[in-house]
């Protein structure tokens, strides 16, 4: 039903956008060491894709993001810094200040947390419990961490863990250099609330969730390759190669409607709505949404909005 693919990917990317508050509010103590991140080479290539949207006095970009980054990966040049430069407005997933809020990053712990009396490994049988177990042993954090976590939280710290043990950091992840980029001169918005992207995984049923969890640890080994993939197309601007990367395996209609679909149709009508306001709004989102069928574009197509890539 679930795809393990697509959904070790998802977390890997998507889930980065908060699931990092997790770690960082996690019985801390167990798991510390276990983020210290080993030094990543910075990277240089052709650069991200860009589009816009525009009609007579309002011009809206469209950027993908990657969430985290090795330190110093360089992509913020040429036509990119040059379009958030000439933008009054940047628009992102969830607003940036809502991430570092105490109350948002209790309020995620306390949603993320099975009743008391309930461990996550009793949901589990044997044979998960062993796989969960063995992932948990490679990262080097001890079985009974995560064992207040609901199945989702579990699973989306477990994918963020090999990540930020190979050297990427939400600090030089796309969201961060363009928020400090963008300075305080320019006005921001926000397509989603942390509560509603905390939603998509929470409101899952307890199969579903118990599902991405073990898709997690049955592929602890292949999240970093798969990050790494995913950047070096992202880096390249092929949106065509990162597309299939993201969507292969993709196979379960429901999933892609929640996580994808329905909240790119979402951002099309914020879109729609927008370009009635003069002015020019830099738009950045998570890569994913920008690539491959029932893209943000093809449903701004459908709409008879043209789509110019810039970059």
């Amino acid at each position: 039903m679930f795809s393990k693919s697509h959904l070790a990917k998802f977390a890997a990317t998507t889930a980065l956008a908060f699931g990092l508050q997790a770690c960082a509010t996690t019985p801390a103590e167990e798991v510390s060491a276990a983020l210290a991140p080993a030094p990543v080479a910075a990277t240089t290539a052709s650069g991200p894709a860009l589009w816009k949207v525009s009609d007579e006095d309002t011009t809206i970009y469209l950027f993908g993001t990657v969430h985290a980054l090795p330190e110093d990966t360089d992509w913020l040049r040429g036509p990119i810094s040059q379009a958030l430069a000439s933008s009054q407005t940047l628009v992102t997933e969830i607003e940036d200040a809502a991430m570092s809020d105490p109350a948002m990053q209790q309020k995620t712990m306390a949603l993320g947390m099975l009743p008391e009396g309930t461990t996550l490994r009793s949901l589990l049988n044997a044979e998960q419990t062993a796989t969960y177990e063995a992932a948990l042993a490679k990262v080097g954090v001890p079985p009974q961490a995560f064992d207040r976590f609901e199945p989702w939280m579990a699973g989306m710290t477990l994918s963020i863990l090999p990540i930020m043990q190979a050297g990427y950091t939400q600090e030089s992840g796309v969201e961060k250099r363009i928020e400090a980029e963008a300075g305080a001169d320019k006005a921001r918005g926000s397509l989603e609330t942390v509560e509603e992207q905390l939603a998509l995984f929470d409101t899952l049923p307890r199969e579903a969730q118990i599902a991405f969890l073990m898709s997690s640890a049955e592929m602890i080994d292949e999240i970093v390759p798969m990050m790494d993939q995913m950047v070096a197309e992202w880096l390249e601007g092929d949106a065509d190669g990162l597309a299939e990367l993201m969507n292969r395996g993709l196979t379960d209609p429901a999933l892609a409607e929640r996580l994808l679909y329905e909240r790119n149709r979402n951002w099309v009508e914020w879109i729609d709505t927008r370009l009635d306001t003069p002015g020019t709004v830099f738009m950045a989102v998570g890569a994913g949404h920008l690539a491959g069928t029932n893209s943000v574009q093809n449903y701004l197509d459908q709409r008879g909005i043209a789509v110019t890539r810039v970059q």
